[in-house]
């Protein structure tokens, strides 16, 4: 345990700044994982999906939860399945 108060205080942050780290990334995973099953399920809603997934990855970055080059790979991923319409042979 901290005897210091600025690393009382920093101890705090971190555990508020980590659950809200942990939420936003929870979100960022069911979103995406919605969308990849939409995809190849082929359900009719999942442009939508895919989309919504593209935004809340977005959303992360800005908030400094993901990195850019780590967000670009998941949505070329996303939209790369996304348009393949049958399997590579």
């Amino acid at each position: 345990m901290a005897n210091i108060a600025s690393a009382q205080k920093q101890n705090r942050k971190m555990i508020k700044n980590r659950a809200r780290n942990r939420a936003a990334m929870g979100a960022l995973r069911t979103a995406v994982k919605k969308a990849r099953t939409a995809v190849d399920d082929k359900v009719a809603e999942a442009p939508k999906l895919l989309k919504t997934a593209v935004s809340i990855i977005d959303s992360a970055v800005s908030k400094g939860i993901l990195k850019r080059g780590t967000a670009s790979r998941y949505i070329s991923r996303l939209q790369t399945r996304g348009r393949t319409t049958t399997p590579p042979a």
